[in-house]
């Protein structure tokens, strides 16, 4: 599982020209599920971006997590997260999940937040989106259960 996690003001997610999700001051998060991905996975990213220490404290420093500060989370699913381009000009997308897994590994990951109190929106699986977000900081961590990266 991969993702693109970033420390943002506010965030949205439109898909056919609507609104379907939308955070405050939190988390943005472009979740990407692997071919090889599993329920552990899910945990292991859920438990890891949850508890990342990327809010500042009182001093200044990053030492606060979203469960600290009692933020909010967008997170969009987005196989091209596994989009291999290391060779040719067109990246392959092999390593991503097939959707029917994809989306119930995404929806795990979605109530896995959600069970620990945090306002969860979120995009519209398997449907073109506009994401808009104000990146604070900028603050960008990128994240690979398998730890490759």
């Amino acid at each position: 599982m991969r993702a693109v996690v970033q420390r943002t003001l506010r965030s949205a997610v439109t898909s056919e020209g609507h609104e379907c999700g939308r955070a405050g001051h939190g988390l943005t998060v472009l979740l990407g599920v692997g071919s090889d991905d599993t329920k552990d996975d899910v945990v292991y990213m859920a438990e890891k971006i949850m508890n990342l220490r990327i809010f500042e404290d009182d001093a200044g420093k990053m030492n606060r997590s979203l469960l600290d500060m009692g933020g909010d989370m967008l997170v969009v699913s987005q196989f091209t997260l596994y989009g291999d381009a290391r060779r040719g000009r067109r990246p392959g997308f092999t390593g991503a999940a097939p959707p029917e897994m994809a989306a119930r590994l995404y929806d795990d990951f979605v109530a896995a937040v959600r069970a620990r109190g945090i306002c969860v929106g979120t995009g519209v699986f398997r449907t073109e989106m506009v994401v808009s977000l104000d990146n604070h900081g900028p603050v960008t961590i990128l994240l690979d259960s398998k730890k490759v990266f």
